[in-house]
């Protein structure tokens, strides 16, 4: 077969449709010296990098990902972006990636807008998700599997968590899945005010953006929760508002990380 799965095809499609944007972009910052005659309306919403898995506290960078976010800093500072709003969703971890971009912008002189805080962005409660799913059966095989702390394992507790928080099945959670995209659908809202028909960028969690990427793409919920595990760190997704609604321009993008795959995580 042409593709071996249906992500590696959507990879690709989402790498040639970003190679185009910035194509395109290259092609007009050419034509004319001032950027703000070019940029159409565009939301990049940024995974935090990588975080401190299996540490005391999760809610903070690896040296891994403070590395991705200054290399996301420096490819955004060098590709022209000039961001009229830089939005964080609270957590440490995103406020963390938003200063190693900060740093790169700084070190070449240019110009970034202080980022600011939207509580609307910041991620849900995992450890409430995934504690009161594996709670609920200790002893479904699921659960008993991820008790190994393999990949496979763990990444099918997390898919069947997520789909039981989306089905309605884990009472007693801080907040229900339609709350949470409804917050998010919100923040969305906001973010296009606060880019005024420029850039902005969002330094977010992986259900976030997920949840952005559903209503752009009106897909299901469990479509949602696939998006969402397959998002990597400080991977770019971006969004365009036309016609009333958000539209997909690119997902899961790591240009910055080009040539370095001991990065991708």
């Amino acid at each position: 077969p042409l593709f071996a799965s249906a992500y590696d095809a959507a990879t690709l499609f989402s790498w040639f449709r970003f190679g185009h944007f910035q194509l395109r972009q290259r092609c007009l910052r050419q034509a004319s010296p001032d950027p703000d005659e070019l940029v159409a309306m565009s939301l990049l919403l940024v995974r935090h990098g990588q975080a401190s898995y299996g540490a005391a506290d999760y809610d903070n960078l690896s040296e891994r990902g403070h590395l991705q976010a200054r290399r996301l800093g420096d490819w955004l500072a060098g590709g022209g972006h000039r961001f009229r709003a830089v939005v964080v969703g609270g957590m440490r971890r995103h406020r963390q990636t938003a200063e190693g971009v900060a740093e790169a912008f700084a070190a070449k002189g240019l110009p970034l807008p202080e980022a600011v805080t939207d509580a609307g962005f910041a991620e849900f409660d995992h450890q409430a998700v995934f504690s009161t799913y594996l709670a609920r059966d200790p002893e479904h095989p699921i659960a008993v599997a991820s008790r190994s702390g393999a990949a496979r394992d763990v990444a099918a507790m997390l898919q069947a968590a997520l789909l039981a928080w989306a089905r309605d099945e884990l009472p007693g959670l801080p907040e229900s899945w339609s709350d949470f995209g409804q917050r998010v659908k919100a923040a969305g809202e906001r973010l296009e005010a606060l880019a005024d028909g420029g850039e902005a960028l969002v330094l977010s969690s992986g259900g976030v953006i997920s949840r952005m990427a559903q209503i752009a793409l009106d897909v299901p919920d469990a479509r949602a929760v696939e998006l969402n595990l397959s998002l990597r760190n400080s991977a770019m997704s971006e969004f365009h508002p036309h016609d009333g609604r958000l539209r997909m321009g690119s997902w899961n993008a790591l240009p910055h990380l080009h040539g370095e795959r001991a990065l991708w995580t």
